[in-house]
């Protein structure tokens, strides 16, 4: 039995995803002939996730279908909807990527070079988070294998089959101070990264998870001696507690770095100017002022702007910031409308088709599996990442030809209701109420 847990998320139907794989996405066959089925007679928390509370919402006119019909010389069918997608200038199978693990245990285990892996062969981006490299070491030229920074990027590189795909590298500020960027940049070993236009360098402001606070780990007392010239250490844990965490008593955080919009902007210019074959992502934590950040990321040539909604997951952090701090996802859509040419990619809570789908609508280019991943790479080393990212995918055939459309860059508003909105809005979530 595993020993990774996900407390309150769908633990039970990720990890049968990542067996089962597409057959997850219909009853069990089983109950055919048996069994009628309809609405679930349990509703969404009418206080908890405005996006789960959405729905969407088919019309009976359907003229893309009709062109499509045209195109096709038949009728069209779910398996017609095209899922390539451009996800922050990476090519992609899906509009699907898998989110950032950082330099906690949980992704310092195996479990992140088996997602590296399984990724690759799907054709996702994958991005790698902040602190891999000063944590658990950068690693030698051409390493493929290991828990360092090249490690993981040589276990992607090798199983990448096909034009899509990627790795986009998170940077924080103890990542600056380490010239990860510098380093991957000019290591031999990823230069076909570079040369096929798969190498992404991401800029984290913040998380979901714990918006306003930079990445936090558990390490034993060797490792914090190790680690505290660069990061801050903290005995906070008691005896029982570190007995419970296998020896690892110690806080590590990160610094989460100071910006303000001028120094965003700086910073996103210096990336392009010092790594002009990169793609240069930005990511933000469901702040307040999120519309204004990405404007200002978009505006410097930021190639993608990502948004962790406080639905997101961590491997660690305070218990007060996991249900009181942050925008939801929703709202972080909401505020958030991508122009023409940007892209948004959104993350929190994502595992099956229907939310993303949602998030797609309200403006997102792509979504991000977090936990799901990890979760899937855990119940199955060799296959269970791309077992749940087929269930995945054909729940958005399934869904996006429902809708009448046959790309994801073709959904909008109009296909999203919500029971607070002002009825034939095509607002995706209500206004917040006039103070």
């Amino acid at each position: 039995m595993s020993s990774l847990h996900a407390g309150g998320y769908p633990e039970r139907e990720v990890r049968a995803r990542a067996r089962e794989g597409a057959a997850q996405v219909f009853p069990p066959a089983s109950a055919y002939g048996h069994e009628l089925f309809g609405s679930p007679a349990e509703r969404p928390d009418p206080g908890g996730d405005a996006l789960d509370r959405t729905r969407l919402v088919p019309p009976a006119f359907m003229p893309q279908r009709l062109e499509k019909l045209i195109e096709l010389a038949r009728e069209p069918l779910y398996r017609d909807v095209g899922l390539a997608a451009v996800i922050g200038g990476l090519a992609s199978a899906l509009p699907v990527y898998v989110s950032a693990f950082g330099s906690t245990q949980v992704a310092s285990r195996d479990l992140a070079q088996a997602a590296a892996r399984q990724a690759a062969r799907l054709g996702i981006p994958m991005v790698i988070g902040e602190n891999v490299g000063p944590v658990n070491g950068t690693g030698r030229l051409g390493e493929r294998e290991g828990r360092s920074l090249l490690g993981r990027i040589g276990a992607y590189q090798d199983a990448l089959d096909g034009p899509g795909g990627g790795i986009a590298v998170q940077q924080s500020t103890e990542d600056a101070d380490a010239e990860i960027w510098n380093l991957i940049y000019s290591d031999t070993s990823v230069q076909p990264l570079l040369e096929s236009g798969r190498l992404a360098f991401e800029l984290k402001l913040g998380q979901g998870a714990k918006p306003g606070l930079g990445g936090m780990t558990l390490v034993d007392e060797e490792s914090a001696r190790r680690l505290e010239e660069h990061y801050a250490v903290e005995n906070l844990l008691d005896d029982g507690g570190a007995a419970a965490a296998g020896g690892r008593r110690v806080l590590r955080s990160s610094s989460p770095g100071t910006f303000t919009q001028e120094i965003l902007a700086h910073q996103v210019r210096l990336m392009r100017n010092n790594f002009p074959r990169a793609r240069i992502w930005v990511k933000l934590p469901p702040s307040r002022d999120v519309r204004e950040a990405a404007a200002v990321a978009w505006a410097a040539g930021a190639d993608a702007v990502t948004v962790d909604g406080a639905e997101g997951g961590s491997g660690w952090a305070p218990v007060s910031f996991l249900g009181s701090v942050g925008l939801p996802l929703a709202e972080c859509l909401r505020r958030v409308r991508p122009g023409p040419g940007q892209c948004l990619l959104a993350s929190g809570r994502m595992w099956e088709g229907a939310r993303a789908v949602k998030a797609l609508a309200a403006g997102a280019t792509a979504v991000g599996l977090g936990r799901a991943a990890l979760l899937a790479v855990d119940e199955d080393p060799e296959a269970g990442l791309e077992r749940l990212v087929q269930a995945l995918a054909l729940e958005l055939r399934l869904l996006i030809s429902a809708l009448g459309k046959y790309r994801p860059g073709d959904l909008g508003l109009e296909d999203l209701w919500h029971p607070d909105a002002p009825q034939w809005s095509p607002a995706p979530f209500p206004e917040p109420a006039a103070s």
